[in-house]
C-alpha cells in the first residue's frame, strides 16, 4: 500500500534538492510499500539487519515458506535448527522468537498502536533484545507509516548519499543535519527512493 503522503511529498523534494529529483524521475513509478502486519515487518527487519537487499529477500522467501501460518505462537513452536536451514543465523533467530513473544505479551499495545507516537513506540520496540534503533526505525518507516525518518545510521543509506553527491565518506554530521533538515518533513520518502539508486531491487519489510 502507498503511503498518503506519497505523492505530495515528490513533489517537495523534487522542488527542494534537484539530486533527489533526478532520482525520482528514474523511479517514479515505483514507491514504498506501508506493510499492515506488524510481526511480520519487524520480522523483515531482523533480516535484513546488516545483509544485502538479494540477500535479504531470499531468507525472507525461505522464512516466510517455514509454516503456512507465521504467527508468533508458530514462530515459536519451531525448532532453531529447522529454522536455520532458510539461511538465518542463531543469533537472528533469537530474535525473532524475541518479538514472537513481545506481540504475545503485549497485545494491547499492538492493538492499539496507532494510538503511540513514534518516540514511545520507538522506546517499545528497543526493549525487545535484537531491536535496536535501525529496526525500530524499519518498522516506523515500513509498518506505521512514519513519513519522516532519516537512519542516519544505515551503511547503505549512508553510502547512497555519498555517490549521489558525490561526497567522501565518512559523511560530515553537519552535512547530515542539512539533509536531513532540507528533506523534512519527507525524509522517510528520499531515504527510500536513496536506497532504490543504490539497489537493483527496491526496499521493502
Amino acid at each position: 500500500m502507498k503511503p498518503k503522503f506519497w505523492n505530495k511529498g515528490k513533489i517537495y523534494l523534487s522542488n527542494k534538492d534537484k539530486v533527489l529529483k533526478n532520482i525520482i524521475s528514474s523511479y517514479s513509478s515505483e514507491h514504498l510499500n506501508i506493510n499492515l502486519n506488524y510481526y511480520h515487518s519487524l520480522i523483515n527487519s531482523i533480516i535484513g539487519q546488516q545483509i544485502s537487499v538479494t540477500a535479504a529477500k531470499s531468507i525472507k522467501n525461505k522464512f516466510f515458506n517455514l509454516h503456512n501460518n507465521i504467527t508468533p505462537p508458530n514462530v515459536l513452536n519451531l525448532d532453531l535448527r529447522f529454522i536455520k536451514k532458510c539461511g538465518l543465523s542463531k543469533q537472528k533467530i533469537m530474535y525473532i522468537k524475541n518479538i514472537s513473544s513481545f506481540f504475545i505479551k503485549n497485545k494491547n499495545f499492538i492493538k492499539n498502536i496507532k494510538k503511540y507516537d513514534e518516540l514511545f513506540i520507538k522506546e517499545k520496540l528497543i526493549e525487545i533484545k535484537g531491536v535496536g534503533n535501525w529496526t525500530a526505525d524499519m518498522f516506523l518507516m515500513f509498518s506505521f507509516g512514519s513519513p519522516n525518518i532519516f537512519p542516519d545510521g544505515d551503511l547503505g543509506f549512508l553510502k547512497a548519499i555519498s555517490k549521489a553527491y558525490k561526497k567522501d565518506l565518512p559523511l560530515n554530521k553537519n552535512y547530515l543535519s542539512k539533509l536531513k533538515k532540507r528533506w523534512s518533513p519527507y525524509n522517510s520518502i528520499a531515504t527510500w527512493y536513496l536506497w532504490r539508486s543504490l539497489d537493483p531491487i527496491a526496499i521493502n519489510y
